[in-house]
């Protein structure tokens, strides 16, 4: 199995996604979220899973869409997946906002 680190800027992508969200629905806030967990949690199995992120073209950069949101992830290594940045499907993503 590989294990999954969230990096500092994917935990606060994920705080402001709970946050945004929490400001209309607490409840469908906590849902997001779960399903954000979830998909991640496939990576441990599937670390393929995921797309190659179009704009970067690098096989190692990949993402998993999860309703309205971009799980943007690292393939370090075989043992180990960054989890990089929670971007809504509606914004631009560009290398710096990666900050790896």
């Amino acid at each position: 199995m590989v294990k999954i680190n969230w990096t500092p800027l994917s935990l606060s992508d994920l705080k402001s996604v709970f946050d945004y969200i929490a400001e209309d629905s607490f409840r469908y806030a906590q849902i997001t979220v779960n399903k954000i967990y979830f998909h991640v949690s496939e990576l441990e199995k599937q670390p393929l899973i995921g797309r190659i992120v179009p704009e970067f073209d690098d096989w190692s950069i990949r993402e998993l869409i999860s309703g309205n949101y971009r799980i943007v992830y690292e393939l370090v290594n075989k043992s180990q997946i960054d989890i990089l940045r929670i971007f809504h499907t509606a914004r631009k993503l560009d290398k710096d906002r990666l900050n790896r």
